[in-house]
């Protein structure tokens, strides 16, 4: 009888190795570690285990000390891993030398995010954002790839073995391939330049809703601009930028856009091959934050958040805060203490529909005060001002009045003291 094959493809088993330094301490490692479980879930890995290490004196071949190394392969091993997957920034020769020490693959949470970005990217913009992402990553690490091949000599090639000429063939392919995506990528901004000036032109606002990953950005957007975005209870659930149209209560509309998650030690290279997208958050009038109010690590997403958009450009962009899952929340004074540290603050929960009502107004509130958005009357004596405004700032209403023109104009900030004087009270 001809023995049966198992055909089910199984899931990798990834065993988790946390890294407690000097600078990072027992509980942040902690929490890290715990968000690295999640985010190898999201990629779709088993965890096999875990194990939360301190580093006193780093090791330059291992990163930790050959008596903990022995002790994680053991581990692993015994659970059957197929991986052993790092909290901590791998080198090329330290991720050769784990695979070398273990027979097991080796990476580190960069590589895991980058394969996470690979496996959401949907559009042409974001499938080159992340293959510039997974090049660079790959670069310095060739050698990794083609260990098995650099140890060839002789061969056509002359002094050099077969393997070291394969990594040179492939690093001027890559390092062309690189420079063919920036390329396309600046056509990329053009265009979305392009769209940015026909929305300035049109008057229309501009919100960006930003946060740590799976604090519900993307149910926001359909709650507030009955929109129809993937929303799942997964990190990463959304990378490609999606702009819908939010209609205001004063009249008008707002267009919000749902943007990539935030996540602590998010690597610079992503955050680099991502400006295109991010600078959705950039150019944005209004930020709409949201934090997961049930999550005990929400002040410390909020501080992550708060790094990217400042290495973005977008540190200074003003601000709503959206405490999201309130519905969660089972003792008050949580809340209370949220609005003590955060006294503007809407609290909310899109799952039930709590506060959103609050949240809208504070959104049409803010946006006002962030715009310079007044009414003004330019006699028709100065008629001049109101070409100037035609031609600097965004008009959203227009009507004539005793001899003189009233607006109701979008200012930028270098014209406000000039109109002050023409200005009408709301």
């Amino acid at each position: 009888m001809s023995e049966m094959l198992d055909t089910e493809i199984r899931s990798e088993r990834a065993f988790l190795v946390g890294v407690q330094t000097d600078k990072v301490s027992k509980g942040n490692a902690e929490s890290l570690l715990a968000e690295l479980g999640g985010l190898a879930s999201t990629l779709g890995l088993e965890e096999s285990g875990r194990m939360l290490v301190r580093v006193r004196e780093r090791n330059a071949a291992l990163l930790l000390g050959t008596g903990k190394s022995d002790e994680i392969v053991a581990a692993a091993t015994a659970a059957a891993s197929d991986s052993i997957l790092f909290d901590h920034p791998l080198s090329p020769t330290q991720q050769r030398n784990w695979e070398t020490l273990s027979g097991l693959k080796a990476y580190d949470r960069n590589e895991l995010i980058i394969r996470i970005f690979a496996s959401r990217a949907r559009t042409k913009e974001a499938a080159l954002q992340v293959e510039l992402a997974q090049l660079e990553y790959s670069l310095p690490r060739l050698a990794h790839s083609y260990d098995a091949l650099s140890r060839q000599r002789g061969g056509r090639y002359g002094t050099k073995g077969s393997g070291e000429q394969k990594i040179e063939l492939d690093r001027r392919e890559i390092e062309q391939r690189i420079h063919e995506i920036k390329d396309e990528l600046k056509d990329v901004r053009k265009s979305r330049d392009v769209q940015r000036a026909r929305r300035e032109k049109a008057s229309v606002p501009r919100a960006a809703i930003v946060g740590y990953t799976n604090a519900g950005k993307s149910s926001l957007l359909n709650s507030l601009a009955a929109a129809d975005v993937l929303a799942q209870d997964k990190l990463f659930a959304t990378l490609d930028p999606t702009t819908r149209r939010m209609s205001l209560s004063k009249g008008g509309s707002l267009l919000l856009t749902d943007t990539v998650g935030f996540v602590r030690n998010l690597p610079h290279h992503l955050v680099e091959a991502f400006k295109a997208t991010l600078e959705e958050a950039a150019q944005a009038d209004l930020l709409v934050e949201v934090v997961d109010a049930a999550d005990l690590e929400a002040e410390v997403h909020m501080e992550a958040t708060d790094k990217v958009l400042r290495e973005i450009g977008a540190g200074d962009v003003p601000r709503v805060l959206a405490v999201n899952k309130i519905d969660l929340v089972a003792d008050p004074a949580v809340l209370e203490a949220w609005l003590a540290r955060h006294p503007d603050a809407a609290l909310c929960s899109i799952k039930t529909g709590a506060g959103l009502g609050a949240l809208s107004a504070a959104i049409e509130d803010r946006l006002t005060a962030a715009s310079g958005e007044l009414s003004v009357r330019v006699p028709d004596a100065e008629y001049a001002l109101v070409a100037l405004l035609h031609r600097e700032a965004s008009i959203l209403s227009e009507s004539r009045e005793d001899e003189a023109t009233v607006l109701r104009v979008r200012l930028p900030e270098r014209l406000a003291s000039r109109f002050q004087k023409y200005r009408m009270e709301d």
